[in-house]
């Protein structure tokens, strides 16, 4: 039931807030283009399937490329809010969503000091995300920006603006950047396995839709995070036609300094040649227009024996169904006698 109570702010009521929320949660984004980004930030998204280790792999990128001098933001926009845990050591960084609820009760305003920190030249910031069962997490993504706008983002000057987005959730509030043309280009992260090359194909297809569409962003390259060698992600590139930025070993000490939240992305580290090239790779890779795969181009990079490529369709019958309920119907269709 809704109540038609007065809302004081806008002269509204919670029934009008009900309607505009689901109008909002079923809006179209591809019906809002905007035009070719002019500004000298580069804001990239980087997408992956959760566990890939892209908040490793960016919190090492913004690390070397403070360290080269450069200017970086970056924003944690998957509901786990786990981006910058490894930036800050493990630290917790309250979330926007979070704060925002807090302040609101308070009847105060957010200011960049609660919800923005540093370390190593690097600014972060998490979005954050509703509890579980308690809403949806693309459209806190949504809100998340709406106050980094009131904060003055079109106004902050950075090289980079990194946003750590959730690739396998397609929802509405996790496509904003290809969907609304907020970034200039696509950064994927995936590794050599079905999941994370499928999470990865979908984003590519995501960015062909909205090319289509009229947009601008495109993928820049592919990440590959631990390689073993096997190969399949790099066809995977290939296939798609997007370059490799970086192939990040599977190596237990890369391991092990991640577990413990340990930065690797330094001069002081023997890995920081590798994040180093691939801070150079990201800052001069062009979008380009990706050829996503169909699923059975995306199975034929891998071995079918493993896959289960190999897998024919067989249609079930009515018989099927119904098991043990199964018995001949009577038909009402009219069979005439060969003459």
């Amino acid at each position: 039931m809704t109540l038609d109570i007065p809302n004081l702010k806008d002269g509204g009521t919670i029934k009008d807030f009900d309607q505009r929320l689901r109008d909002e949660a079923g809006e179209d984004l591809a019906d809002i283009i905007a035009e070719e980004p002019t500004s000298k930030t580069q804001i990239i998204a980087i997408y992956g399937k959760g566990g890939i280790g892209k908040s490793f792999t960016l919190a090492n990128l913004s690390h070397m490329m403070a360290e080269q001098g450069k200017r970086v933001l970056l924003i944690g926009c998957d509901p786990k809010s786990d981006t910058t845990s490894l930036l800050f050591g493990g630290k917790a960084c309250p979330t926007i969503i979070e704060t925002s609820t807090r302040k609101k009760l308070a009847g105060e305003e957010v200011q960049i000091g609660d919800v923005c920190f540093k370390r190593g030249g690097v600014f972060a910031m998490e979005l954050g995300g509703p509890e579980v069962g308690r809403g949806c997490g693309g459209r806190g993504i949504i809100h998340g920006f709406e106050l980094l706008e009131k904060l003055g983002f079109h106004d902050w000057d950075f090289d980079y603006v990194l946003l750590d987005f959730l690739g396998d959730v397609v929802c509405g509030g996790f496509g904003l950047p290809i969907a609304r043309d907020m970034a200039q280009k696509v950064i994927l992260v995936a590794s050599n396995d079905l999941q994370s090359l499928y999470v990865a194909n979908n984003v590519c297809s995501a960015v062909e839709y909205f090319r289509k569409l009229g947009g601008n962003v495109g993928v820049a390259g592919l990440v590959i995070n631990k390689d073993d060698g096997s190969g399949e992600a790099a066809a995977f590139a290939e296939a798609v036609d997007i370059p490799i930025l970086a192939a990040i070993p599977q190596d237990d000490d890369l391991r092990k300094k991640s577990a413990n939240y340990q930065i690797v992305g330094s001069s002081a580290s023997p890995w920081g040649d590798l994040f180093a090239g691939l801070g150079d790779a990201v800052a001069q890779a062009p979008p380009v227009r990706p050829a996503p795969l169909d699923q059975d181009e995306l199975l034929g990079l891998f071995d079918a024996s493993e896959t289960g490529g190999n897998v024919v369709l067989e249609p079930a019958t009515d018989a099927d169904m119904r098991g043990k309920n199964a018995k001949p119907k009577v038909s009402l269709e009219v069979i005439y006698d060969d003459v």
